[in-house]
């Protein structure tokens, strides 16, 4: 599919993902590593080019940012290399060592950086896809409580859609997501929440499986690609529905499934960011059905079938606040029943 925030290539499927995968980080005989102190200023305003390879180390790259952010003033003389912002590598995953970065494989996230930055950055970095700039809170909606206000980052040049890997069984799902509108959440070693799904799915795998709290759908996907019959997911806020949709035609060839058929446009569904009342955005039908709901997950139990054996992961924001936590899962196994846990 067109990419819905620019336009080109950026959503691929998960088998060409995958495929380029083995080599996309590695170095050449020929790339050169040099580890810069990320607590100090670059010592020398200068940076390394890219290898004849086309790929760079990672401290290469951001001294190239640096220089361009000091020369524009976004930066000061003491200010230390960290102060650049944060790297999303793309696609993102755990890896063992420091990566070579191949053209448009790092999204940077900074709150000092201005758009005349930006858009120098994107133009002159060849490994920069994109540059967003933060402010203070989480995109999307950081709280379970109704009224909510939202938050969101600002894409500044360049495209920030970006994908996670995260290892299933003998296959692998390819998240993608808009990361000025979707939270960060960088995939961990051991990958916890894909393994709690797996634990709470069984063998043979519950015939219902709800993400009520999808995000990009990460927990539904995994639930689907262990098998489960009929997954449901579902988020009150757009840019979580809609990739979550998304990502099911990423991932199709794990699931038993026909076309995905997603019902409204990416930039629609912006101009009403949080629904309260589930509305079907998308589904996938096959030995296997798929859905995906955009509304709050406490109206959920409108569209959940009855008298189904099903497991529900819910993963809220605020899993700190326990008192909040246990009022929710009884009041979830109260009114919908089965299986519930909080990843």
């Amino acid at each position: 599919m067109a990419c819905p925030v620019c336009g080109g290539d950026c959503v691929r499927p998960a088998q060409e993902v995958l495929a380029a995968l083995p080599t996309l980080f590695v170095p050449c005989p020929f790339c050169r590593m040099q580890v810069l102190d990320k607590r100090a200023p670059l010592p020398v305003l200068d940076y390394p080019e890219p290898c004849s390879c086309g790929r760079r180390f990672i401290d290469g790259v951001f001294a190239h940012l640096y220089v361009i952010m000091w020369e524009e003033g976004d930066l000061l003389p003491h200010d230390p290399l960290i102060a650049v912002g944060s790297p999303l590598i793309h696609p993102g995953l755990a890896l063992d060592h420091p990566p070579f970065l191949p053209t448009k494989s790092l999204l940077l996230l900074s709150g000092k950086v201005t758009q005349k930055t930006a858009r120098r950055i994107v133009a002159e970095v060849p490994e920069v896809k994109g540059v967003v700039r933060t402010i203070p809170g989480i995109p999307g909606l950081a709280s379970h409580e109704p009224g909510a206000v939202p938050c969101a980052h600002t894409l500044l040049a360049g495209c920030d859609v970006r994908a996670d890997l995260f290892p299933l069984g003998e296959g692998t799902l390819v998240v993608y997501k808009q990361q000025s509108v979707i939270h960060v959440e960088f995939p961990r070693a051991g990958y916890p929440k894909v393994r709690a799904v797996a634990a709470h799915t069984g063998k043979p795998p519950v015939p219902l499986f709800i993400d009520a709290c999808s995000g990009p759908g990460t927990l539904g996907l995994a639930a689907a690609g262990l098998g489960v019959p009929h997954v449901i997911m579902n988020d009150a806020w757009y840019a979580a529905a809609f990739w979550s949709a998304v990502n099911i035609g990423v991932n199709r060839a794990l699931f038993a499934i026909d076309d995905v058929k997603i019902s409204v446009q990416y930039a629609e569904m912006a101009t009403r960011p949080v629904v309260q009342m589930p509305e079907k955005i998308a589904e996938a039908r096959g030995q296997q059905i798929l859905e995906v709901y955009q509304g709050d997950f406490r109206h959920l139990m409108s569209v959940i079938p009855r008298d189904t054996h099903l497991v529900t992961a819910l993963d809220i924001f605020d899993k700190q606040d326990r008192g909040t936590v246990a009022a929710l899962l009884h009041d979830w196994q109260d009114r919908v029943g089965g299986e519930v846990f909080v990843p």
